[in-house]
């Protein structure tokens, strides 16, 4: 896996390198060039005569650096690299075969590298609570992350997709503007423990959409929960075996435009019906870390959420700058999960300069509260194997909140790279008291083959 890791690194140098070099060259090739909407081109037209037949083929790579500059657990000053590489494609089947209303997509994803937040920004018994390459995760290995059909009946009023997909696609749906997971994403998956399964990682699921109007659209959706999906080497795993039950989402999505600027608000449900086991008692209602007895088993677990999205100004009125404001916030079950709430603000704003009207600036603050039943399970447990120092390796630590900021600045080399240094301080990695607040400075690279 380490060759792996360092070919990866090697193409999106020798890739970014390129690019800088190619997009100013006004003779440039369609390859490279820096107005194309891909790093390879049109492929002398070919690619768009694909896209006008409904076939749109998907290349792309993220790559995000962390570096700790200062605190965290361990201020042995290291950087850590990892990465994701993205190949599918897009089908319109009423294009290629006459369905009308139908499209497709298969996507295959390969995640690589370390993640810096692991074992020098948090204490590894406890880790931190949010990440600071959110791109890390789910394993070294080549997922089918997306394998679907989605129809339109009814002159589009209602929308069927099924297949194998993760509910963040359409449930708590969130852009990743930033490179410090609580704010990347759907983050109910972040903190739904074990049940909610993020990109990449798919699920055999059916979601089910109905337009009530061109503003307000509501939507319900079931996906086989199982946990063996997550396992190294199921990354193409279809059987249902090692199913523990289904999650079960319903959400209310609202686009408003407010003085003719977008807006996106989303209130959802879920609930899973797999057993989940408590957090502190045990299965006669006592504190199963002094007892020492199995915890108690809970029939299902759920939680809600909200997300608002709102272009609050434009800039010099150019709709495609301006001021853009984001809220996120969730709620979780406090007999079973690890967390019971989370909240997110942040603030993007586009096209700050006129001699850079893509470019972005990107500030953000999240707090991620440990359930205080599982601070109370830690106590008892070290009370019960007789630990009071931290030190101490037998010693559990003791988690509460944890404080997440990030300012980001996204320089648009070209339409298909950006690139996003940022700094990110996070208070309490883990939830810890006892860990030193931390300072990581970040590197985002995204681009388009």
């Amino acid at each position: 896996m380490k060759k792996k890791h360092v070919n990866a690194r090697l193409i999106c140098q020798v890739s970014a390198a390129a690019a800088l070099v190619l997009a100013g060259n006004a003779m440039a090739a369609d390859a490279f060039s820096s107005d194309s909407k891909w790093m390879t081109g049109d492929w002398g037209g070919e690619r768009t005569k694909l896209i006008e037949q409904g076939i749109d083929i998907k290349a792309d790579y993220v790559g995000e650096m962390g570096a700790n500059l200062n605190g965290g657990y361990n201020d042995d000053k290291t950087g850590r690299y990892s990465d994701q590489f993205g190949l599918g494609v897009a089908l319109d089947l009423q294009k290629l075969w006459g369905w009308d209303n139908t499209q497709a997509k298969i996507q295959l994803t390969n995640r690589n590298g370390q993640n810096i937040s692991n074992d020098r920004v948090g204490d590894p018994r406890a880790g931190t609570l949010s990440s600071s390459q959110e791109v890390y995760g789910r394993g070294h290995m080549v997922r089918l992350t997306q394998l679907w059909i989605q129809h339109q009946f009814f002159d589009n009023k209602l929308d069927v997709k099924a297949g194998y997909f993760g509910e963040g696609e359409d449930f708590n749906t969130f852009p990743c503007e930033f490179q410090n997971l609580a704010f990347c994403g759907s983050q109910v998956g972040n903190w739904a423990t074990n049940i909610w399964y993020n990109w990449p990682v798919s699920q055999a699921a059916i979601r089910v959409k109905y337009n009530i109007n061109d503003e307000l659209y509501a939507q319900i959706g079931a996906y086989n929960q199982n946990p063996s999906q997550l396992e190294h080497g199921n990354g193409f795993k279809l059987s249902g075996s090692g199913t523990k039950g289904t999650v079960l989402p319903v959400e209310l999505v609202w686009s408003p435009k407010v003085n003719s600027l977008p807006g996106e608000y989303r209130v959802g449900y879920y609930k899973s019906t797999a057993d989940a086991d408590d957090v502190r008692e045990d299965i006669n209602g006592f504190d199963a870390a002094t007892t020492g007895n199995a915890y108690k088993t809970h029939s299902s677990k759920s939680g809600y959420w909200f997300v608002a999205q709102q272009q609050l100004t434009s800039h010099n009125g150019d709709a495609t700058r301006g001021l853009n404001i984001a809220a996120n916030a969730t709620f979780h079950d406090k007999d079973t999960n690890f967390i019971d709430n989370y909240q997110s603000v942040m603030f993007v704003y586009k096209g700050p300069f006129d001699a850079r009207p893509k470019d972005d600036i990107g500030i953000g603050a999240a707090r991620i509260h440990v359930n205080d039943d599982v601070k109370k399970n830690a106590e008892l447990l070290n009370v019960s194997n007789g630990v009071s120092d931290y030190d101490n390796p037998v010693f559990s630590p003791i988690r509460e909140t944890e404080y997440n900021y990030e300012l980001n600045y996204g320089i648009h080399v070209t339409n298909w790279l950006t690139v996003r240094p940022n700094l990110q301080y996070i208070t309490h990695p883990g939830g810890v008291d006892a860990v030193d607040n931390a300072l990581v400075a970040g590197l985002k690279i995204q681009t388009v083959f």
